[in-house]
């Protein structure tokens, strides 16, 4: 499926009357969710919560809203089975049947509080971080699998090192990040410590061994991508190499967490979210294996990546003169000023344990962010908020409306976000990709679990400290 395709919510698309709203058909509000027997996965503790939450909830259509959102991952991209005794699970996006290590972690990450009370839930997300040790082994440049070892897909003949199984091989930083993100919060959350085996070992020093090629010491690399399109953002330029770097101590990033490549290859949020999981490694690998030299390699280049954002990215911005955290830089001095709805991007620090809430250079940054002075910040008369080149201009991200929502302080901010994606779900009951800002019933894809997942965790975390908002 192009991702770029716009869905209309009408039943010339093939959208059939059972899919209305009550606003559409003044019917009540109808379930989305797949009948009970079809669901790819159900746990019992998430469906607890989806009632105890929605009997909090006083607003029909917000409630509806969040529970088909809320289980979406669950009912519609988890396929779990066991090899050999052992829980395997795949994920996939949703209308792309190919598994992204950042969007698999994603989609589960609003779960892991409660496998305390579903062992089977905690089975399953088990499954998931061995599924993504075996994807980090196979090839850790790539950012997307399929279950099908074999398996040659529609970007098969892109000028790389492609492999059977692998559906797409973009370099980005962030693909090696959400994996150890899971991983430690799932061991924080109580998870089954034998996950955190050999092979995962393994899987966390190929990481860290991958994220020192690409600080390009040199300014060499051996990874290359050039793929036969028309949408610039897809392939690299300089012969699929990217333009140049000069060694900052951060990572080089191909592509963003938009899959889209990057202009200046040092992509600061991903740097950013590098450096909070290497520090997730190091406590991990120190607490099951304390005499392991890779402790101290990924505390070294924890460090230097560091040093590289403190030299590199934070700058004065040229119009208001205030620090703030550029977008990219390439260590000559250049720097993008902008954000991308795709998380990690900037706004989204906080909620990566990357930076904090009161950080000045943080508010600074996200003030930017929000703002017309981003270029991929657009408002029209069916909303506002950040997109990116990866859905086109004047396409806004629910992703970016919700992580706005989740890192914001203030209860009208909030507020603002949660009206703002019941307004712009275009009757479908589920969050999209993008939508147009003068009309949210242009949309692209219908079915994307992660932003489901996202504004599922956005009411939970609403009923949590502001529960007025889900009432009034």
């Amino acid at each position: 499926m192009n991702r770029r395709d716009f869905s209309k919510h009408s039943l010339a698309l093939g959208l059939g009357a059972s899919v209305l709203p009550s606003y559409l058909t003044g019917n009540d509000f109808i379930s989305q969710r797949p009948s009970i027997g079809d669901r790819r996965f159900t746990s019992k503790a998430i469906e607890k919560l989806i009632l105890k939450v929605g009997n909090d909830i006083k607003k029909p259509e917000l409630k509806w809203l969040f529970e088909n959102c809320f289980p979406n991952t669950l009912d519609t991209t988890v396929f779990y089975e066991e090899k050999n005794g052992l829980p395997w699970t795949y994920v996939i996006t949703g209308d792309i049947e190919a598994m992204w290590l950042r969007d698999s972690s994603a989609q589960v990450h609003q779960y892991l509080p409660y496998m305390k009370e579903d062992k089977a839930l905690e089975r399953m997300i088990e499954g998931v971080i061995r599924k993504q040790t075996s994807c980090i082994l196979k090839d850790p440049y790539a950012n997307a699998f399929y279950d099908d070892d074999q398996k040659q897909g529609y970007w098969k003949d892109d000028v790389t090192d492609m492999k059977p199984g692998l559906h797409e091989r973009k370099w980005e930083v962030d693909s090696l990040c959400y994996p150890v993100r899971l991983g430690y919060n799932y061991y924080k959350n109580g998870g089954n410590t034998s996950v955190f085996d050999q092979e995962w070992l393994q899987a966390m020093r190929t990481i860290v061994t991958t994220f020192q090629e690409q600080q390009r010491r040199d300014g060499k690399t051996k990874y290359k991508f050039q793929r036969n399109t028309s949408w610039q953002t897809d392939t690299l330029a300089m012969g699929g190499l990217g333009n140049p770097t000069r060694f900052t101590g951060m990572i080089c990033s191909s592509f963003r967490p938009s899959d889209d490549a990057t202009i200046f290859q040092f992509l600061v949020p991903s740097n950013l979210f590098a450096v909070t999981i290497l520090n997730y490694m190091v406590l991990m690998v120190a607490k099951f294996y304390p005499s392991d030299p890779l402790i101290g390699e990924a505390k070294r280049l924890s460090r230097e990546i560091q040093d590289g954002i403190e030299k590199y990215a934070k700058v004065r911005h040229p119009l208001t003169k205030e620090m703030v955290l550029a977008y990219e830089v390439d260590g000559y001095g250049n720097a993008s000023f902008m954000d991308d709805a795709n998380v990690p991007n900037l706004i989204s620090m906080p909620y990566l344990d990357s930076l904090r809430l009161d950080d000045p250079v943080y508010e600074t940054t996200r003030n930017l962010s929000l703002s017309s002075l981003n270029p991929y910040y657009f408002k029209g008369t069916a909303g506002e908020g950040i997109g990116g080149p990866h859905a086109g201009f004047d396409m806004i991200w629910h992703l970016g409306i919700i992580m706005r929502g989740l890192t914001s302080r203030s209860v009208s901010e909030t507020s603002f976000c949660l009206n703002s994606l019941v307004a712009t779900h275009a009757g479908t009951g589920f969050m999209h990709e993008a939508f147009y800002k003068n009309d949210a019933d242009k949309f692209t894809r219908k079915w994307f679990a992660w932003a489901n997942s996202l504004f599922g965790e956005f009411v939970v975390q609403i009923w949590k400290n502001h529960p007025n908002l889900l009432v009034a």
